[in-house]
């Protein structure tokens, strides 16, 4: 599992209740498209429109590597909005985990989309769990 958090200015109440959404689908190829539209709705439905981009970077990356690495049959995509304040988790239920302690080397042709979702998430105040 991967959840980020995204931080936007402020443009909603302190008091604002947080608004959930939650995508449940295949691990297939085709959900990481569905992913990302599904991230960018959210987004644009919720005021977090400025994320939308590298939100769609991130959660692509992170997708593609359930689909291409946990042994699951379906995956979730969960977006909270928290006034500000964005979460977004990617679940899926392999009770493996991928290593993060090792870097690709410069002839490894994968390994580096974590990497890159950890390095674009980092720029925009993301904590991670």
């Amino acid at each position: 599992m991967s959840t980020a958090t995204l931080s936007t200015p402020p443009t909603a109440e302190p008091h604002e209740a947080a608004q959930a959404f939650e995508l449940t689908a295949p691990a297939a190829p085709t959900t990481v498209r569905v992913a990302r539209e599904f991230v960018t709705a959210t987004l644009a439905a919720t005021g977090h429109e400025p994320l939308a981009e590298n939100a769609r970077i991130c959660v692509s990356d992170t997708v593609t590597n359930v689909v291409t690495h946990a042994r699951v049959p379906t995956l979730t995509v969960e977006v909270t909005a928290h006034g500000h304040r964005i979460v977004i988790a990617v679940r899926d239920n392999d009770p493996r985990r991928m290593p993060w302690s090792r870097l690709p080397g410069p002839g490894d042709e994968s390994g580096r989309g974590l990497m890159l979702v950890r390095c674009l998430s980092h720029a925009f105040g993301v904590s991670w769990i």
